[in-house]
């Protein structure tokens, strides 16, 4: 799904902010989101719904983030990859044109609500990809992220120190919480 550049509108970013949470979803789509989760035995069918849901609402996160969610827990991590791709280009087109040409300030990162939707679906993208071996694509989202996020507040430095240790040949599933290696925090890249 593309979204067509608007001019920033502060009231769409705080109406997008505030449906991060789930507000602002109309009845029938929140009912078809609660319809699929009581289908689990039959996925097929909780997927329609869910599609229904989002053709019903399609610039609400909440329908992408259900499908999103349908895809990863049914392990078709590049349809839940497309789903992701789908909510980043929704964050960024209400965060506006200018998001991300200076990082967003400490506060915004720890409170702002679409900030945070941003940073955690940049996460999500990155671990998919990492999970999928697009080693590429998973640097660029990780470099993005390292950049919006200074503060590791959304902590995806673990993340690229499992990207590294699978460069450097290492095992990527050693635990990182061993001696001299942080649990949080950017790190300079040897």
């Amino acid at each position: 799904m593309s979204f067509a550049p608007l001019a920033f509108d502060e009231q769409a970013l705080a109406a997008f902010a505030d449906s991060v949470v789930g507000a602002g979803l109309g009845p029938e789509a929140l009912a078809l989101i609660e319809q699929a989760g009581q289908l689990r035995e039959q996925p097929e069918a909780a997927l329609r719904c869910l599609q229904q849901a989002r053709h019903l609402a399609p610039r609400h996160p909440v329908p992408v983030i259900a499908v999103y969610r349908f895809h990863f827990y049914a392990h078709e991590l590049a349809l839940a990859r497309a789903a992701g791709e789908d909510a980043l280009a929704m964050a960024r087109h209400a965060l506006g044109p200018d998001f991300g040409d200076v990082p967003p300030s400490d506060e915004a990162t720890r409170h702002d609500a679409a900030v945070r939707f941003y940073l955690f679906t940049l996460k999500g993208l990155a671990y998919l990809n990492l999970r999928l071996g697009d080693w590429p694509q998973a640097w660029l989202m990780l470099g993005e992220l390292r950049r919006l996020d200074p503060q590791d507040r959304v902590g995806g430095s673990l993340l690229l120190q499992v990207l590294e240790r699978r460069e450097a040949g290492e095992d990527p599933d050693t635990p990182l919480w061993q001696e001299g290696d942080p649990v949080r925090g950017w790190r300079s890249r040897s």
